[in-house]
C-alpha cells in the first residue's frame, strides 16, 4: 500500500472508532510505530483535526467526517504530486 493510500485508510479507520491506539494502526497496517507517528503529522499538517491523548490514543475531533473523495488512486497520486512540486520549484 502507498502513503497516500493508508494517510486516507487511517482516516477513515479514525472515523470507524472512538480511540485508535498507534500499535493498533502499526499492526493493522504493517508498518512500524514511527512510521505511525508520522502519518499522523502529516495528517495534522494536511488539516485533518486530529487528537492524541498520551497513553491513550488517537481520535478525529467530534463531529469532523472526511468527505467523500471521487478521485481514483492514480488520480490523487497525481495531485498529491503535483502539489509536492509546486511546494518545492515556488518561490513563497
Amino acid at each position: 500500500m502507498n502513503r497516500v493510500d493508508r494517510l486516507m485508510a487511517i482516516v477513515v479507520r479514525l472515523q470507524s472508532r472512538r480511540v485508535v491506539r498507534a500499535e493498533d494502526l502499526a499492526a493493522h497496517f504493517e508498518i512500524s510505530v514511527r512510521t505511525v507517528y508520522r502519518d499522523i503529522a502529516a495528517l495534522g499538517e494536511a488539516g485533518i483535526p486530529i487528537m492524541a491523548e498520551a497513553g491513550v490514543g488517537y481520535s478525529l475531533v467530534k463531529g469532523y467526517h472526511l468527505p467523500p473523495v471521487m478521485f481514483t488512486a492514480e488520480e490523487a497520486s497525481a495531485l498529491s504530486i503535483a502539489g509536492k512540486l509546486v511546494e518545492h520549484l515556488t518561490d513563497a
